[in-house]
């Protein structure tokens, strides 16, 4: 007899386990995930038996990532890509599919499946890349932008590739229609959509999720309902869920919202996904994957090396050193979760067989761990091989002084503000005055509103929130000052701080000398009262930083 809530009960506690064993070795917990599900499904133990429920947490989990995905696209950001990243995502995405489907029919793999697993391998993990370079506090470097916007370049990739894919159903009425009738049937899909993405993105949207963004609780639980009834929506017009969840996350990417919509939902992501990998773990059967061992190990090898060197290559010949060349190869030396999901939506589509997923997860597992540990190490190796390097390097790499220069020229923000109520807005404006460059943040979307119309820097986001701490660029800020009401939040604020290692002054604004003494126990070593007037404040803090850059 099934006990869904004793069975969910019990593999949480297997992945907790299996997951810090993981992480003690320095892997992604994909890896642990993927392992549970083999140890607790038919191959393994057989201790789960609630598979229509895993199932549906699964897609529930494809969903929330790819809404995700859709998030991040932001018009603007994605026109500012740069020609290299878009040079490295494309060259890179035709390099893998077309050598890769050479290699797989060499292999002895027929066409279809060849086609298949051939896209498969030319999508690197943005979440594993972007995890290991935030640890490593390289995600602001050359190479970690540059990889960054190639990601971006795959996940759009990806996208398309499952629209596309969905668009081919193996069915009586799709067999009998030629290509032409499949391909014009998806344009005129993509043509409604696009109008009707429009006209939700123009006219609904904006006042719609400036009345949720009212309560951060609303706000998650509309995000998480808009992506979900979305990808429903995809699958109900033909579509795929996945593209209807993409749909729905691009839909709120010009929001001021996107990125504490995004900060709240990662966990929830991380949490649905985790059943999405154990439900894949446990659907592999050991008999396929002895078959795939040797093409797995083949492709592998062929993601480890050759993306690395194609990538390198792109880098070199634009004018990039070969040691930022070589740190951005390293990001697409692994294949990604999406991978295992576009396959995964080919077997629904009754275009390829288990055969295929399973020589995809192999090629996964195999290409993540390795790839973790050359990322980790990866100043190491590149010492080790530097002399071999200099093919991958112009005689003079001109782009990337370019870039250098460019991005000593950037303005970045000085002060970042918590708070824009009366008396952050007014330290705001004296900084400003005082040629200090700054960043303010409130969870308030009518102020945040106000704010930027007097054309003032400031983003909506939830001081409260690590996930949201973590997108700042802490890392060239000099001072942080808290004008936050309550002293829970200011708490919880100056973790988040000290989490991501920022080192600069902190400053918090007390409303009564009870939380002054609060705050200079938690270790606030400058503490402003709230009656004193904010010019005075700015002056202070105006006279510190211009100290600290003459010390400089």
């Amino acid at each position: 007899m099934e006990q869904p809530f004793a069975e969910l009960a019990l593999l949480l506690i297997i992945t907790a386990v299996v997951g810090a064993l993981s992480v003690r070795l320095r892997q992604p917990v994909l890896i642990a995930y993927i392992i549970v599900g083999i140890l607790v499904g038919p191959a393994g133990l057989h201790l789960v038996k609630s598979h229509d429920q895993i199932a549906l947490l699964a897609q529930m989990g494809v969903a929330v990532l790819l809404f995700l995905v859709g998030l991040k696209l932001d018009l603007r950001h994605v026109r500012h890509i740069g020609p290299v990243a878009l040079a490295t995502g494309l060259g890179q995405l035709t390099f893998t599919i077309v050598f890769g489907f050479i290699l797989i029919l060499l292999l002895g793999i027929d066409w279809i499946t060849a086609a298949y697993v051939a896209v498969a391998l030319t999508f690197s993990s943005t979440i594993i890349i972007v995890k290991l370079l935030s640890d490593k506090r390289e995600i602001d470097s050359l190479h970690g932008r540059i990889a960054v916007g190639f990601l971006i370049v795959q996940d759009l990739a990806v996208v398309l590739a499952m629209m596309t894919m969905s668009a081919w159903r193996v069915a009586p009425e799709a067999e009998a229609m030629g290509a032409m009738s499949v391909v014009g049937s998806l344009l005129l899909r993509i043509g409604l959509a696009a109008v009707l993405i429009y006209v939700v993105m123009r006219y609904v949207l904006p006042r719609m999720v400036r009345v949720m963004a009212r309560s951060q609780e609303l706000l998650l639980i509309f995000a998480i309902a808009w992506g979900i009834s979305l990808a429903a929506l995809g699958e109900w017009v033909g579509f795929s869920q996945e593209a209807g969840a993409f749909i729905a996350g691009f839909t709120l990417a010009s929001t001021q919202f996107r990125d504490s919509i995004s900060a709240r939902l990662t966990g929830v992501r991380d949490f649905l996904l985790l059943f999405f990998f154990i439900d894949l773990g446990a659907k592999l059967e050991f008999s396929v994957l002895g078959d795939a061992l040797w093409p797995a190990l083949v492709l592998s090898a062929f993601v480890l090396i050759g993306n690395p060197i194609i990538v390198m290559a792109i880098m070199g010949y634009m004018g990039y050193r070969k040691r930022t060349s070589f740190l951005a190869g390293l990001t697409v030396a692994q294949i990604s979760e999406f991978s295992i999901v576009f396959v995964a939506m080919g077997i629904t589509l009754g275009h390829v067989g288990d055969d295929a997923l399973g020589l995809t997860t192999l090629v996964g597992l195999v290409t993540i761990t390795l790839s973790t540990y050359m990322i980790l190490y990866s100043q190491p190796l590149y010492e080790r091989l530097s002399p071999l390097l200099g093919l991958f390097e112009r005689k003079k790499p001109y782009r990337e002084s370019q870039a250098e220069d460019a991005d000593a020229a950037k303005e970045k923000p000085q002060v970042i503000l918590f708070g824009m109520g009366r008396y952050g807005a007014r330290l705001q404006k004296q900084l400003e005055r005082a040629g200090i460059r700054t960043l303010g943040i409130d969870f308030d979307p009518e102020a945040v509103h106000g704010l930027q119309e007097r054309q003032l820097p400031v983003r909506f986001g939830d001081a409260e929130d690590p996930a949201f701490i973590e997108t700042l660029p802490l890392a060239e800020v000099a001072a942080v000052v808290s004008a936050l009401p309550s002293l829970e939040s200011n708490r919880l604020l100056l973790q988040g701080l000290r989490e991501n290692g920022f080192a600069g002054t902190i400053t918090v604004v007390v409303r009564s000398e009870f939380q002054a003494d609060a705050l200079r126990a938690a270790g606030v070593k400058h503490i402003n009262p709230f009656f004193d007037a904010a010019d005075l404040a700015a002056q202070r803090l105006a006279e510190e930083l211009s100290g600290q850059e003459t010390s400089s």
